[in-house]
């Protein structure tokens, strides 16, 4: 579902939507903030497409725009990509298996010019404190970087805005606990099983952070 808002909406925003509850939350910070939000939502030819599912559910849950975007990494590389590579249930030390190479670069060359081409005046994305001790494409000197390229690149005046980033897992439940985020209609497993797996390093830290949050995950039974 596409909605093009150009010139009628004085303050949109493109948000990149992958289904996990650190996008979902800044979807609905930013609607939160008065912006009118396009999600981009990427099957991306990952192993199981239960996150664009949810991912789906999630902007439809919260009213806004939304559309699916299909690529495709044929060099895969990742065990989000590739069946041969195991998902680790080890907490990774340096950049884990599940690390697609260039992917939130290609996300959000994507946005820019969606951004650009519609007049929005934000780019949000979900990269936190977390994400970025292991993925190089989460961490703030990478997003200050992208943000001087894509000022030089294009005619946007847009501003890339990743309001989580110094926030942990607890905090960004909180957040979205006050937001009244969907977390039902999260999915953070980077297997697509009928439950979360409890094993891989996204579960370990999703359950960690609702701990420490002292709320209780109802995707946990």
């Amino acid at each position: 579902m596409l909605l093009l808002m150009k010139n009628k909406i004085s303050k949109q925003a493109v948000v990149l939507l992958s289904g996990g509850l650190d996008s979902a939350t800044v979807l609905y910070l930013a609607k939160a903030r008065g912006y009118f939000c396009h999600c981009l939502i990427f099957d991306y030819g990952q192993l199981h497409k239960k996150e664009v599912a949810s991912a789906i559910k999630i902007a439809r849950a919260c009213a806004v725009a939304y559309q699916v975007l299909k690529i495709y990494f044929p060099w895969k590389g990742s065990a989000l990509l590739d069946k041969k590579i195991k998902v680790p249930t080890k907490i990774s030390q340096g950049v884990p298996a599940t690390y697609v190479s260039g992917r939130n670069i290609i996300f959000l060359s994507f946005a820019l010019s969606f951004a650009e081409t519609i007049s929005a005046q934000a780019i949000f994305i979900g990269s936190h404190a977390q994400d970025y001790s292991g993925y190089p494409d989460c961490r703030p000197d990478f997003l200050a970087a992208f943000s001087k390229m894509a000022k030089i690149g294009t005619l946007g005046k847009f501003k890339i805005l990743a309001p989580l980033l110094n926030k942990n897992k607890a905090q960004i439940i909180l957040l979205g606990k006050k937001l009244k985020v969907p977390f039902n209609l999260t999915w953070s497993c980077y297997r697509g099983q009928r439950q979360p797996c409890g094993k891989c390093d996204s579960c370990y830290y999703r359950a960690k952070g609702f701990k420490q949050a002292g709320v209780i995950d109802v995707l946990i039974k």
